[in-house]
């Protein structure tokens, strides 16, 4: 199912916040909405996080009462930076917002033209996502064997996407392919994207999944549980893949156990320009560490350090999953920072 969708001004997605519990459609219409909405989670995901961007230029340009050209180019300038400046370490938030920022610029012609290149540029790369991941599960889904078990962080499913997912693409597709596979899901504290989403997503589908939590990853590994891991990136630099915090966790016990560990991300993720060192990593509220669910769980006045993501060096990686090919280690050595995106 398609996760965000353009209508007549109005962007229509789920609030990943109230699930698994709840299904509640978020309809914005405003920028300042879909701000709100990125910074609080209830849209989340590194490449619907792109295509919110886009769709939140969109909003801006479609609401937007200028009677110029120059005025609306500053008002939709003004849009991409409030939405950019919403969470700073996944990449494809502001990927999206610039591409349509940059489809605003180059286009010749009075206001309404303009709008109307805005909203058919971040419909377009709705559009696309879609379809990359789609290749992504192509790609993906022969390094799974029938029988094989997969272990997955955090949630890079079809609701961390516009449709069909990263990490969970080849998980589908060869479950789509008739392998009889499983999927063990790390909960992934502090906010259980993986208890909450992963697991949704996954039982919906019919394939079995298996809950655990963060801290029985080395045990069921050392069981001989896991065949290989494949987790999804929000932003891959020269170096190292940005994700979930607990992500880098994961690959070093892989490693030790010498299990696989894949990424699978669109090119959109990546951002070659740079290292680890240049990132910024969010963090967040304390209150998501201390409490759950609304009810606390710490002491009072504890501190609390929660950044949102970490960083895993490219030496723990396996292969990166894209919607070309799987890059390997001697493709990272080949390359450098001109992979052929």
């Amino acid at each position: 199912m398609r996760m965000i969708k353009w209508q007549n001004g109005t962007v229509l997605t789920l609030d990943q916040t109230k699930l698994p519990l709840q299904d509640v459609t978020l309809k914005i219409t405003t920028v300042n909405q879909m701000c709100e909405a990125i910074k609080v989670l209830r849209i989340r995901g590194a490449p619907l996080l792109g295509a919110a961007a886009g769709f939140g230029v969109a909003i801006a340009a479609y609401h937007s009462k200028a009677t110029s050209r120059e005025k609306l180019l500053t008002e939709l300038q003004a849009a991409a930076e409030q939405i950019k400046s919403q969470r700073p370490t996944a990449v494809n938030l502001h990927w999206g917002a610039d591409r349509v920022l940059s489809k605003a610029e180059n286009t010749q012609g009075n206001v309404q033209q303009v709008k109307d290149a805005v909203v058919a540029e971040a419909e377009k790369i709705a559009d696309e996502d879609a379809a990359q991941n789609r290749s992504i599960g192509k790609n993906g889904a022969v390094l799974i064997k029938d029988c094989d078990t997969v272990l997955t962080h955090c949630n890079a499913g079809e609701l961390a996407t516009v449709e069909y997912g990263t990490a969970l693409a080849p998980i589908r597709t060869a479950w789509e392919q008739g392998k009889k596979i499983k999927v063990i899901a790390d909960e992934t504290r502090p906010l259980l994207q993986g208890a909450r989403l992963t697991a949704y997503e996954l039982m919906r589908d019919g394939i079995p999944v298996t809950l655990i939590t963060d801290n029985m990853a080395a045990y069921v590994m050392s069981k001989g549980l896991v065949n290989l891991v494949i987790v999804g990136a929000d932003r891959i630099v020269q170096d190292a893949v940005f994700n979930k915090i607990g992500t880098y966790g994961v690959a070093i016990l892989a490693h030790e156990h010498k299990i696989p560990f894949y990424v699978a991300a669109p090119k959109s993720t990546f951002d070659l320009s740079r290292k680890a060192a240049d990132i910024v990593i969010e963090e967040r509220n304390p209150e998501e560490v201390t409490h759950i669910g609304g009810v606390q769980i710490a002491p009072t006045g504890v501190k609390v350090y929660n950044p949102a993501f970490d960083a895993t060096p490219l030496n723990y990686v396996s292969g990166i999953i894209c919607e070309s090919q799987i890059y390997y280690p001697k493709d990272f050595a080949k390359f450098g920072t001109n992979f052929p995106l």
